[in-house]
């Protein structure tokens, strides 16, 4: 008996459920498989299910015996780091999630872990890191380099040549301009790229920027 874990219960957790039981329906509908949502302890309800699947604590989960695959749905990069390596340390292998209209057109390297919401694309040569995820209508362009734990909101465009570094978070709507195979635009570490953003520019490390040019948003002490 295979077991699916979905760590993540609260708005993209709920969107992303459909997607996952779609993909291993026939095994689900065979007996062969059980899916699950896992929340942490402080955060589990008196509820037996969410939406017709069954709600399991975290710790839970860890305990599932046989072949236990994972996914984190929740957008916090950081706690999702942290979910992801508690899975892993008890044992669990992560598992990606596609939805049928996602296209994956060529020689693209996609770490494990990733979430791909209905009509996203990669186009060619990327390299995308690990627990990734493309919100709905996301876009990603030729020869970008992608790290771990990255995360995009619905209609992203990231356009080719373009180097996104660990735990960015790139906005609803936000337009990445082409870079070059020799200059990439970089989006550092832990940065914040607004919703709607125009990027024309790198952006630093832990930086947020927002606006049509993007601009670097003030941190107030």
């Amino acid at each position: 008996m295979r077991r699916y874990v979905l760590v993540g219960a609260g708005g993209f957790g709920r969107e992303v459920m459909p997607l996952a039981r779609a993909q291993f329906s026939r095994e689900i509908e065979a007996g062969q498989a059980e899916i699950y949502f896992a929340v942490e302890q402080q955060h589990l309800a008196n509820l037996g299910e969410i939406n017709g699947v069954p709600l399991i604590s975290l710790q839970q989960a860890c305990g599932l015996t046989g072949e236990v695959h994972f996914n984190v749905a929740i957008a916090d990069s950081p706690t999702r780091e942290r979910l992801a390596a508690c899975c892993l340390d008890a044992g669990m292998s992560p598992f990606s999630i596609e939805a049928a209209s996602t296209l994956d057109l060529a020689a693209n390297q996609i770490g494990d872990g990733a979430i791909f919401c209905p009509f996203t694309i990669v186009t060619a040569n990327t390299r995308i890191g690990r627990f990734f995820h493309a919100n709905f209508h996301s876009y990603i362009g030729h020869d970008c380099e992608i790290g771990d734990f990255v995360t995009f909101g619905p209609s992203v465009r990231c356009n080719g040549n373009i180097r996104i570094e660990d735990h960015a978070y790139i906005g609803t709507g936000a337009m990445l301009r082409p870079g070059s195979k020799t200059l990439p635009l970089t989006i550092g570490r832990a940065a914040v790229v607004g919703i709607g953003a125009v990027v024309l520019s790198d952006v630093p490390p832990g930086a947020t920027v927002f606006g049509n040019p993007a601009r670097q948003f003030p941190k107030f002490t």
